[in-house]
């Protein structure tokens, strides 16, 4: 069902772009990037939604590990540079 929601919503951005076109009006490149972002927001909910709970916490603690070691290893660095 999600996937289906998802490949018409591709198939519509991309009507759209046609339609557009078509009517040789410019595609301004922030509202082509806020569709973009847009659709891949919804591939992303569509990924999400479609795995178990298990695996999407996870993920998610991997992720909020991964943040934490970005962070630990700038601030050391910026602690080397000072001092």
């Amino acid at each position: 069902m999600l996937i289906a929601i998802a490949v018409i919503l591709t198939l519509t951005f991309i009507g759209f772009l046609i339609w557009w076109g078509v009517k040789r009006k410019p595609i301004k490149a922030y509202s082509l990037m806020y569709l973009l972002a847009t659709l891949a927001g919804v591939y992303t909910l569509v990924f999400f939604l479609s795995m178990e709970i298990s695996v999407i916490i996870k993920m998610l603690a991997s992720i909020i590990i991964g943040i934490g070691l970005i962070f630990l290893a700038a601030w050391l660095q910026r602690r080397k540079q000072v001092g």
